[in-house]
């Protein structure tokens, strides 16, 4: 992460088109507002455009672009412009984006982009150009530089540093007094395998913060994982149940099929939600309830 935020720092300062790759919950947009802190530019604004599930009439508007692809690009300006989860792009608004890309030796056109691009990933381009899915002279136009975001099960020696810190945000932002988690819980973070990464521990740290009470917080996420070798102290029986156990049960394997749905599709979130026969926008929101998306269901 030292290395990140040094390569970060550096990149920054210029207005090299920057690549995120990393897995959902990894910091992808937080890496992406960074960049745009330490740039120029960080006097203009920095606008998100969600790929997923965005059509073409739809994302020429975000650009600013009139349907036949010219325009001024006023809602991007000269800010930064953040795609997120660029893979999911279809190809009509990849070439409506690989159209909006100034040629770098002449003149920017009219319609092309002023702002600092920078896009986010949790597939890897290389297989999705492999399948056709995504152009190759797109990817080579936005991987200037190329930074991939380690997950959460690879960086472990952070979680302790990460707990304390998620503990005081959200007692400040609650209201709440900070909670001392105990060893056992500490031990407990330390094995799960974090599918949802560091959004995944901050939903779970917030909750404990909230509710004052580590040990339901964690039976009612179902965050220990079945081979951890230290298992969760069970609540008092006051504040505890057979309905929230059964809740808990739930959610658990709710969470494991839509995990194992999303790795059959490789991360295809429509394909998903049709295996899994839900809504597409019913696949985004039980994925930010159990912390591994953050698009939005819109």
């Amino acid at each position: 992460m030292r290395t990140l935020e040094g390569a970060l720092t550096e990149i920054a300062r210029t207005n090299i088109p920057v690549l995120l790759i990393g897995e959902s919950g990894t910091g992808k947009e937080m890496f992406a507002h960074r960049v745009h802190q330490l740039s120029s530019r960080n006097g203009d604004p920095l606008t998100r455009i969600a790929c997923a599930s965005i059509n073409v009439a739809t994302f020429s508007g975000e650009l600013g672009l009139n349907p036949k692809g010219i325009g001024d690009l006023g809602r991007v300006g000269a800010g930064t412009v953040f795609f997120d989860e660029i893979s999911e792009l279809d190809a009509a608004c990849q070439r409506t984006l690989l159209y909006a890309f100034p040629d770098g030796i002449e003149e920017p056109r009219q319609g092309s982009l002023t702002a600092r691009v920078i896009s986010a990933t949790s597939r890897g381009l290389d297989e999705e150009m492999r399948a056709g899915r995504f152009r190759s002279e797109l990817y080579y136009r936005i991987n200037g530089v190329c930074l991939r975001l380690p997950p959460l099960r690879e960086r472990k020696d952070d979680i302790p540093l990460l707990v304390e810190s998620m503990l005081s945000k959200h007692a400040r932002q609650l209201g709440r007094p900070r909670p001392a988690l105990s060893p056992r819980t500490l031990r407990m973070f330390l094995d799960y395998p974090w599918p949802g990464n560091v959004r995944e521990l901050e939903n779970i740290v917030k909750e404990i913060v909230a509710l004052g009470d580590e040990r339901l917080a964690m039976a009612e996420l179902g965050a220990a994982p079945r081979d951890a070798t230290v298992a969760v102290e069970p609540p008092e029986v006051r504040g505890y149940s057979l309905k929230a156990a059964a809740r808990a049960a739930s959610r658990e394997a709710e969470r494991e099929m839509i995990l194992k749905a999303l790795e059959r599709t490789r991360w295809n979130r429509k394909r998903a939600a049709q295996e899994l026969q839900i809504s597409y926008k019913s696949l985004l929101y039980k994925l930010k309830q159990i912390g591994v998306q953050d698009t939005e269901a819109n």
